[in-house]
């Protein structure tokens, strides 16, 4: 089939920055030229109809990690994504014709300032920065992502939580139209997902609208993806459409469908084996075959920053 160019969520191959050219410009950027590309325009440049695909941002090196990114390859085709199949490649294979424009966003719940937004005005008010990111997936494998995006705090104190908003739920688009996997029953669609309101606060929280610099790939979860980085992959929850305050806490897709699996908190416990495998080390995508495994990192290295929102529970209970 053949592919639509005007659609400009399709990534073309020979718009992906190589990523030896990314880091120089990273650098460049880095050295002072940041405020300059700061993303202050409409969403027409956000999702790239101007740029190619290309987004305006500023680097945080506050949110560095040592070793390199994952190459766009590896992180474009080794992706969990059910509504579009449960093979690793399916996403890359499924997404080309998924559709993300137009896309509104439904806010309701314990909040002030409810109502249905376009893309448009969820992006428009929020600077986008690059953070690179350790991401770590329940299924013991990691990888290192360059996200660009916005603080999720920015966006949901626009709508004003009362003080009965404990809890944040997200869901996912549901259009088994073009989302394959959502025609069969493999999961209780559509794909919910929740964070704690300090949690869902935290700098480190991110709204994820691109990868190395250019436009969130469909299958990377295009046009709004959520990044938890101290928690498993899955609560990454992708094609967010519906945000919701709530005050108690939300029934959550992989919680319901495996309880003694995933747990909500999710947080990267290296003390807590998942029932069929271990957590206590993790494969690095991208390595030699022949690579050693990695030790996990306890909050997958993220203790200093979200450590003490979890004083006093017990986590290996709370997993």
């Amino acid at each position: 089939m053949r592919r639509r160019w005007s659609d400009s969520t399709y990534i073309a191959p020979s718009d992906i920055t190589p990523e030896s050219k990314f880091r120089a410009r990273r650098a460049l950027l880095a050295g002072g030229l940041g405020a300059a590309v700061v993303y202050t325009l409409g969403v027409e440049r956000a999702v790239g109809q101007d740029t190619g695909g290309a987004l305006r941002f500023t680097p945080n090196a506050e949110y560095g990690v040592a070793d390199a990114p994952n190459s766009f390859k590896d992180i474009s085709t080794y992706n969990n994504y059910y509504e579009f199949g449960t093979g690793k490649s399916d996403p890359a294979a499924n997404t080309q014709q998924f559709h993300t424009r137009p896309w509104t966003v439904t806010i309701d719940g314990e909040c002030e300032a409810k109502g249905t937004f376009g893309l448009e005005d969820i992006l428009k008010p929020h600077p986008l920065e690059e953070r690179i990111y350790r991401m770590r997936c329940v299924e013991a494998w990691s990888m290192i992502v360059p996200w660009v995006g916005f603080p999720l705090a920015d966006l949901l104190q626009r709508f004003k939580p009362t003080s009965k908003a404990k809890f944040v739920e997200f869901k996912t688009l549901l259009d088994p139209k073009q989302m394959p996997g959502e025609r069969g029953a493999v999961l209780d669609w559509p794909y919910t997902e929740g964070l704690r309101l300090d949690e869902a606060m935290n700098p480190l929280t991110l709204m994820t609208v691109g990868l190395y610099g250019k436009v969130l790939p469909n299958q990377n979860g295009a046009p709004l993806r959520l990044i938890v980085p101290w928690k498993y992959g899955f609560k990454g929850i992708k094609a967010i459409n519906h945000i919701k305050f709530v005050e108690r806490i939300p029934v959550t897709t992989w919680a319901k469908s495996a309880p003694s699996e995933y747990g909500f908190y999710a947080n990267v416990n290296p003390a807590v084996d998942h029932p069929r495998w271990s957590q206590a080390t993790e494969r690095h995508i991208g390595g030699s075959l022949f690579d050693q495994r990695r030790p996990t990192l306890p909050f997958n290295g993220y203790g200093t920053e979200v450590a003490g929102m979890y004083t006093g529970m017990n986590l290996k209970t709370f997993f």
